[in-house]
């Protein structure tokens, strides 16, 4: 295996590591004492002890035999100690805290690699497998329960920092983001939290948002953070925070459409299709037959099979579908054998497929009806949609109208509201398109997110709002029940158009 993949290794510069701790110095002043948990190389136990001398003690902790020794040789002379230790095997809380010393600074580089990461590469350089986050069903079994091993590393540290403490790390900027907002959830952030950015791409050779993440250890209300340009108190900011529940990309711009805030129990976004079957439940037609991705020249009824827009699609504004989708439910949990009897073309075609259909990998599948499918409901079967795709870095809201009088589906990349009318539809889209809920929108994102656009993310405009501010409630009128018009907030409504 290669070690650097295995430790999540990326040695920090000696420059990169000067430049941080003459920052920090500004920051928190002179510590009393100086820990670097993943020392590797030990660049930053050598920075640290030409920033602050003789001032402070100075302890480092690595996994890796090798880097301990070679460190050892390069940091002799400079009353570093050196300790060949797992991250994971050691009790921070008693290690920050002994010896009555509180002005302590962790600082340092950890590793730059996801659980699922090293999971896969057969590392046992991980931590005890646990559901720190708290997710629940079905987030918890997918990809958002994968995490950074620096976000793991840096909770655990900072819960164990004392007050008087502080962290100063280089870690990715989602990593900082995720950090803070975990403890912004419990009311319990740290005063002093800032991110200031660096170039990742120079210093290390990849290509990710980077930061050197810093705060305190003393306990705040305050869900804010501060995020600099460069790593320098005079670059430009901006601030992010915790609010409604969530994160805020800069809270500047948010604050000018608070208002829109509050998601919308008029409408509900919805994720496309969920098949995780391409090449067997995606088709191109040619006349009256459908090929797939196969190659396969197959005859299907009509009935479960319906045209289908990719992200791609959306992403470019296309509205024209070019491939079509087996559709064998209505609803989740349908009873699939129905099939057999209404379209016997298309249940030997399933049954062809059953085994690469069976091996589908998600635990989603599992205990479900065979050929079961996922983002599937009556919402699906709207004849008007307005709908984005979820991996474009960009709002473009589509209108999407029926095709051959029959409703278009979008794959699960995708996020749409079913609409009754073509006008309804076109309505919506001039709401979401308008200046106010775009630059909203641009207030909740951050440009380095994997996914730019989510559903959580759009359910939190409401659209109610966005009328008010256009002058264009009245046409919303036609669609939406009065009493979420009238009524002061849609928080406090009931869900009047859930399909």
């Amino acid at each position: 295996m290669n070690e650097r993949k295995e430790f999540g290794d990326f040695q920090t510069p000696d420059v990169l590591a000067a430049k941080v701790t003459a920052l920090v110095a500004e920051l928190f002043g002179t510590p009393d004492r100086i820990v670097e948990p993943t020392a590797g190389l030990g660049a930053f136990l050598w920075a640290s002890a030409n920033q602050w001398g003789k001032n402070c003690s100075y302890e480092g902790y690595e996994i890796n035999r090798e880097y301990v020794d070679r460190a050892s040789g390069f940091l002799q002379g400079l009353g570093v100690e050196l300790f060949h230790r797992d991250f994971f095997l050691e009790d921070w809380t008693r290690n920050l805290n002994r010896n009555g010393s509180r002005r302590v600074l962790v600082i340092g580089n950890p590793p730059w690699a996801t659980n699922s990461n090293l999971g896969l590469l057969g590392s046992r350089n991980l931590p005890k497998k646990t559901n720190f986050q708290r997710l629940r069903g079905f987030d918890a079994r997918t990809g958002k329960s994968n995490f950074d091993i620096a976000e793991w590393m840096l909770i655990r540290l900072m819960e164990a920092l004392p007050p008087e403490g502080a962290v100063a790390m280089l870690c990715k900027t989602v990593t900082a983001r995720k950090v803070l907002r975990h403890f912004w959830k419990t009311g319990e952030g740290r005063q002093g939290s800032c991110l200031f950015r660096i170039d990742a791409k120079a210093s290390f050779g990849v290509a990710v948002d980077a930061c050197l993440f810093f705060c305190t250890g003393r306990p705040t209300n305050d869900g804010t953070a501060t995020v600099y340009a460069d790593l320098d108190l005079a670059a430009e900011t901006t601030r992010f925070g915790f609010i409604h529940g969530d994160l805020v990309s800069d809270i500047a711009a948010y604050d000018k459409y608070r208002d829109l805030d509050g998601g919308s129990f008029a409408y509900t976004w919805r994720s496309g299709v969920k098949h995780d079957a391409t090449k067997v439940m995606e088709f191109y037609r040619e006349g009256h037959l459908f090929r797939n991705g196969l190659g396969e020249s197959v005859e299907l009824e009509d009935r479960f099979v319906y045209p289908l827009l990719k992200s791609s699609d959306l992403g470019n504004g296309r509205v024209e579908p070019r491939k079509y989708v087996l559709i064998t439910q209505t609803r989740i949990g349908d009873d699939t054998s129905v099939i057999s009897s209404l379209a016997p073309k298309t249940w030997s075609y399933l049954m062809n497929h059953a085994e690469a259909l069976d091996k589908r990998r998600s635990s989603i599948y599992r205990k479900r009806p065979r050929f079961s499918i996922f983002g599937i409901g009556r919402y699906s079967f709207a004849s008007w949609k307005i709908a984005i795709s979820g991996l474009y870095k960009s709002f473009r809201f589509v209108v999407i109208p029926p095709h051959d009088d029959r409703p278009v589906m979008i794959d699960d990349t995708c996020y749409s509201i079913p609409c009754g009318t073509e006008a309804e539809a076109k309505l919506l889209h001039g709401l979401l398109s308008s200046r106010p809920a775009l630059e909203f929108l641009g207030s909740l994102v951050f440009a380095d997110s994997k996914r730019f656009i989510t559903s959580d993310l759009l359910r939190r405009i409401s659209l109610v709002a966005v009328a008010r501010r256009l002058g264009r409630i009245e046409e919303l009128r036609s669609f939406v029940h009065s009493e979420i018009l009238d009524g002061g907030t849609e928080r406090q409504m009931p869900l009047l158009m859930e399909p």
